[in-house]
């Protein structure tokens, strides 16, 4: 029996008893949840090991690298933006950052990107790791790109090159790269630790992840292949063409040149109280700070794009930057906005409930969404409510 620290408040205990059956049952290594309702802490728990290895445990201030579920950060720091007046999302992208027009994509909306139906899932640059981390080369292929298809015709996710476009998109508009603009204007007023670019005095902190087990049958075995299989559109996104050895026995997510630079889509490192303080922060007042309004909320997580995506190769709703409550990725109601991480974390925010959640670990599930361990402590907090 693995030993669930922290705290829950009376009443939430069954998402206390979900967090421990994934420990005895479902395979968990090491991991954290945290659950806020108006404000307020109801849920902070942690167990298990931060490093399987070494064995050093998982601690109450042990940070995360929580893939995708970074997209939901970017996406609040580019409605920070919109609620001040100085971000359109129905305009070009050309107006705030004027080489981004390369390739034909003068007409192409911060929207489309930000709902992933700009095309531009991939570069056809060849790139380095060393190129990817340096972020420039990325975003002069970004600028010559020629979208692979039809602006506002399909959704294909953007795995890895949404968040060099909203990152730019933010650097253009305030001067200040994404990972700067996070510190200083959502993860410093709330004292909230989540960071894209990781300092190098925090590395010491960082749970160790660990691969997903390979497929266990046949039809997981061709679900993979169809979404990473060779010459996907999964596999070029994902993995940046090869540049990326996403899955590799050495993981690249877990080295320090992947955690230092900016990768604002995918390369978040957060505690999980971090990332559910900050959607608490979208829903309502956290310690007298709120992020965005009522209204810029609703704005953002209406649905922008739906149908079978052309990377996931599933049926993907998508807000401005925020994934939706779907079945392939449940959050708490149909009004909740987040985003999955690959492998299995996933925070959100929910107005109607006043509720902001996450979840991270270090075990890799084998899915993009819908880890059934984030799903267990979803369905019990829905029975706390």
């Amino acid at each position: 029996m693995t030993e669930v620290q922290g705290t829950t408040a009376a009443g939430f205990g069954a998402v206390a008893e979900a967090f421990g059956r994934n420990f005895d049952e479902a395979g968990e290594v090491g991991a954290a949840c945290c659950i806020y309702v108006d404000g307020v802490p109801v849920v902070d728990i942690w167990g298990g090991v931060a490093d399987a290895e070494s064995g050093r445990p998982w601690k109450s201030d042990t940070l995360q690298l929580h893939f995708s579920t970074t997209k939901g950060i970017a996406a609040i720091c580019a409605a920070i933006l919109y609620e001040r007046g100085l971000l359109d999302y129905e305009a070009p992208v050309s107006r705030y950052w004027p080489e981004f027009a390369g390739g034909g994509k003068e007409a192409v909306t911060v929207a489309q990107c930000m709902s992933h139906q700009s095309g531009l899932s991939a570069v056809d640059t060849p790139l380095t790791l060393d190129e990817i981390c340096a972020v420039e080369p990325v975003l002069a292929a970004l600028e010559a790109q020629e979208p692979l298809w039809g602006p506002g015709t399909a959704n294909g996710y953007h795995a890895i090159t949404y968040g060099w476009i909203v990152g730019e998109i933010v650097r253009r508009i305030d001067g200040r790269t994404l990972g700067a603009f996070l510190a200083e204007e959502v993860a410093g007023p709330l004292g909230a630790e989540s960071y894209i670019g990781l300092p190098e005095s925090e590395e010491g902190r960082v749970a160790t992840l660990l691969n997903s087990p390979p497929p266990a049958t046949q039809e997981e075995l061709e679900l993979m292949m169809a979404v990473m299989g060779p010459g996907s559109m999964g596999f070029r996104a994902l993995t940046m063409d090869g540049a990326i050895p996403f899955g590799a026995p050495e993981n690249p997510f877990n080295s320090r040149e992947i955690h230092a630079t900016e990768m604002p889509a995918a390369n978040g490192i957060s505690e999980a109280r971090a990332l559910a303080r900050i959607y608490a922060a979208t829903v309502g007042e956290v310690d007298g700070v709120r992020l965005i309004g009522d209204d810029t909320v609703r704005h953002v997580r209406s649905e922008r794009s739906r149908g079978p995506d052309l990377t996931l190769v599933a049926e993907c709703a998508w807000g401005l930057g925020f994934m939706l409550d779907l079945e392939v990725n449940p959050m708490l109601t149909g009004e909740s906005y987040g985003h999955p991480g690959a492998g299995g974390s996933i925070a959100f925010g929910d107005l109607d409930s006043g509720v902001g959640f996450a979840y991270v670990m270090n075990q890799m599930g084998g899915g993009i969404a819908g880890d059934p361990r984030a799903n267990s402590l979803i369905e019990a907090l829905r029975s706390c409510l």
